[in-house]
């Protein structure tokens, strides 16, 4: 069985290894730490990646921006 959370470090506490310990009882587990890249992630997508570096040459070119008031949102 394999099983994966993804949460922030300060998260961990005695509440998620009392969790772990009821999933898994007496059987020996294997704990891997990696740090998670956002943008790695983001950027696995071909699709996704080229939607992504269009925005931010947008950006840069000052093409298609949609400017929010913040006082229209209240």
């Amino acid at each position: 069985m394999s099983t994966v959370y993804r949460l922030k470090a300060s998260e961990l506490d005695r509440n998620f290894l009392e969790k772990i310990k009821a999933i898994f009882g007496d059987k020996e587990i294997e704990i891997i730490v990696t740090e998670f890249d956002e943008t790695a992630y983001l950027l696995k997508s071909e699709s996704n990646k080229n939607r992504l570096l269009k925005a931010v040459e947008n950006v840069k070119d000052g093409q298609n921006l949609v400017e929010v008031n913040l006082q229209d949102l209240e």
